[in-house]
């Protein structure tokens, strides 16, 4: 899943990205509603982490944009206004979720995830190929029964892969998909965690490459 957080207080902003990242997401960050205007436009979210407070283009404005360009993220607004007639008011601007501030975290991870889930077809509880279980909430896999520890990216490097239920799934797909956009689209990134998920879910090898395409769990 990709998540935009949109959140003029940096520090705040910061530390809700990394508390995302470690859910096993891929979150870019803009400060002001302009930046995120012009991210949405370079990018496919799943979830829009929404401030409602913006300078300048304010939270407002980039919501009603990104409804009238028919984009398929979801947005979840935060504003320190927690009464009823201001939630009312950022659910009529077609936002689809609504969190005052101040707010406990796991709330709002406990948001992203359930808007994530609408963003894209719904994936059963395990995503099971090939020997491979692949539990998303409790962030656990198994080969055979055997658990194998995995690192983020690795993680959902596989959760990609098991998604496309035997579908090739391109080096771009998995750089949008798991990375950020500060990743170099020209890095190794992709080739050399695909190495070390290979190498931790052992033998015999189960993530075919396919030359020119990208990777594919038959």
């Amino acid at each position: 899943m990709r998540v935009l957080v949109v959140e003029d207080e940096s520090m705040l902003a910061d530390s809700i990205a990394e508390g995302l990242r470690g859910e096993a997401l891929a979150v870019d960050v803009a400060y002001d509603g302009e930046a995120a205007l012009e991210r949405l436009r370079l990018h496919d979210y799943d979830v829009l982490v929404l401030d409602r407070d913006l300078p300048g283009v304010h939270g407002d404005e980039v919501c009603r944009t990104v409804v009238a360009d028919g984009a398929h993220v979801r947005i979840i607004m935060l504003t320190a206004a927690g009464d009823v007639r201001s939630r009312v008011a950022g659910l009529s601007l077609g936002a689809d979720d609504y969190l005052p501030k101040p707010f406990a975290f796991e709330e709002l991870t406990a948001r992203v995830h359930a808007l994530g889930r609408r963003a894209r077809p719904a994936d059963p509880p395990l995503l099971k190929r090939a020997g491979i279980s692949l539990d998303r909430a409790h962030r656990q896999v198994f080969r055979d029964g055997l658990y194998v520890p995995l690192a983020r990216k690795e993680f959902g490097v596989l959760a990609e892969l098991l998604r496309a239920g035997g579908a090739v799934v391109s080096s771009e797909t998995l750089l949008e998909k798991v990375w950020d956009e500060h990743t170099d689209p020209f890095t190794n990134t992709v080739r050399t965690t695909m190495m070390k998920l290979r190498r931790k879910l052992g033998d015999p090898p189960v993530i075919e490459t396919v030359t020119g395409a990208g990777y594919r769990i038959p």
